[in-house]
C-alpha cells in the first residue's frame, strides 16, 4: 500500500497515535481540481487531518465533513470523510500561489485567514452533530489540535505536511494525530511532546522515505504497538440519480425555465469535477414527480 494509515499505542497504553502517509491521495485532488501551490497546501493538509480523524473516532457507516472557514485568498475548503477512509474535498479557489516564506516554505497560514474550523460528524442519529473553533493558527495542523483539546477535551498534537513540487504535482503528504488517554500522566505527555519536537521536518522525512511506522516508533519509542496498516483513498459518491434528487427539490419554475430556455441541464460536482447532464425529457421526467 502506498497510501495508508496506522494506528499505535504507546508501552503505558495511554497514548494513542495515528500516523499516514497519503501523497497519492492528495495528488488526486491537485489533478482533480488544478489546485496551485498554495491551494494544494491547505487542501492536501485538510484531506490529511479529516484522514486522521476519521480513523481515530469514525465506526460502521459514520461520515465526518471538515470545514475551514478562513477569510484568506484560498477561501472555504470542505473536505468530507467515512469510517472506510475514503475522503474527498475542495478548495474554492483552487488557483492560488503566494509569495513563500523567509525559509521558502508556503505560506500556508496567509492562504487560509481567519475564521472558523468546523466538524461535523454523521453517526447515524436523527440530527449530525457539528462543533466550531475559531482557527488560532492558519497552518491547520495546530487547529485539528485545537479542535481535540477544546471542543472534544482531547489533549491533542497534530502534524500535518504537503511538500508541492515546482511544477505544482506533489512529492509528498503526510503526518500524525497524537491523543492523550485519560489515565495519561503530565511527565509522559511532556515527554512525547520533547519527542516531536525533535522530529526531522515531516516533508523533508516522508521525501526520503520515512514510513507511517518509522514516525510512530519515533513518537512514542521502538517499544510501542503498531497495528495493522489500513488503506486510505480519495473516492467520491456522487452520481446522476444523487444529483437528480438534488434537482427534485427545486422549485418547478425553475425546472421549467431550465427546460423551454437551456433545453436541458449540467451539474458539476464540487469534491471530484464529474459533470452530469440531464436531457429535455429527463428534466421533464423530473418535473413530472414533483
Amino acid at each position: 500500500m502506498e497510501n495508508y494509515l496506522v494506528k499505535a499505542i504507546d508501552k503505558t497504553k495511554n497514548l494513542r497515535l495515528l500516523t499516514i502517509t497519503a501523497k497519492g491521495v492528495v495528488a488526486e485532488a491537485q489533478q482533480r481540481h488544478d489546485t496551485w501551490s498554495a491551494s494544494s497546501a491547505v487542501l492536501g493538509r485538510t484531506l490529511l487531518g479529516t484522514l486522521l480523524l476519521a480513523g481515530a473516532e469514525l465506526t460502521d457507516k459514520e461520515e465526518l465533513t471538515v470545514r475551514l472557514l478562513g477569510n484568506g485568498p484560498v477561501g472555504p475548503t470542505v473536505v468530507t470523510a467515512k469510517a472506510d477512509l475514503t475522503v474527498k474535498g475542495y478548495v474554492k479557489n483552487p488557483h492560488i500561489a503566494l509569495p513563500p516564506k523567509e525559509d521558502g516554505h508556503i505560506n500556508v497560514k496567509k492562504a487560509v485567514g481567519q475564521g472558523w474550523l468546523e466538524v461535523t460528524k454523521d453517526l447515524g442519529l436523527k440530527e449530525p452533530y457539528t462543533g466550531q473553533v475559531p482557527i488560532v493558527s492558519g497552518e491547520i495542523a495546530e487547529d485539528f489540535a485545537y479542535y481535540l483539546t477544546k471542543s472534544e477535551q482531547i489533549p491533542s498534537a497534530v502534524g500535518l505536511s504537503v511538500f508541492v513540487n515546482p511544477n505544482n504535482t506533489i512529492g509528498a503528504a503526510g503526518g500524525f494525530m497524537l491523543q492523550a488517554l485519560p489515565g495519561a500522566s503530565d511527565t509522559l505527555i511532556d515527554q512525547t511532546i520533547e519527542r516531536i519536537k525533535k522530529l526531522p521536518q515531516l516533508s523533508s522525512a516522508f521525501l526520503d522515505g520515512m514510513t507511517p511506522e518509522d514516525l510512530a516508533k519515533k513518537i512514542l519509542g521502538d517499544d510501542c504497538k503498531i497495528f495493522d496498516p489500513e488503506e486510505v483513498a480519495y473516492k467520491c459518491d456522487c452520481s446522476k440519480e444523487k444529483y437528480a434528487k438534488i434537482l427534485e427539490t427545486l422549485k418547478s419554475s425553475q425546472l421549467k425555465e431550465m427546460i423551454e430556455q437551456d433545453h436541458g441541464a449540467e451539474l458539476t460536482c464540487n469534491f471530484c469535477g464529474n459533470k452530469y447532464h440531464y436531457s429535455e425529457d429527463e428534466l421533464k421526467n423530473i418535473l413530472a414527480k414533483k
